[in-house]
């Protein structure tokens, strides 16, 4: 449980909603973070286990900033429910070619 306070100053700081693959892009994951940065790392060198790491997903190949952690969760949720169509036509609006965006992070 956090502090008093400590909920409402994370909300203020804003958060990513990003998707992952893996190198055949045969998978997807989208996920939730106020650091991009640091979760990549996180995701790219297995540090922790589960969905991400059993399916060898570190490749970034779509991430949207939002001012408001709340805002980046309201949308991994919305995204979640999207078909797997949906999702990969998000993908190509931006990013066709399906390049790994962490070197932009």
């Amino acid at each position: 449980m956090l502090p008093s306070g400590v909920w409402g100053r994370l909300l203020e700081y804003g958060g990513y909603t990003y998707i992952l693959t893996n190198s055949r892009h045969t998978v997807l994951y989208i996920g939730v973070t106020a650091n991009l940065a640091k979760r990549l790392y996180e995701h790219k060198n297995y540090l922790v286990p589960g969905f991400t790491a059993k399916y060898n997903m570190h490749k970034l190949v779509y991430y949207e900033r939002h001012d408001r952690i709340e805002d980046a969760i309201r949308r991994e949720k919305q995204l979640k429910g999207k078909t797997r169509k949906k999702k990969i036509d998000l993908i190509v609006s931006i990013n066709p070619k399906w390049s790994d965006l962490s070197v932009q992070i």
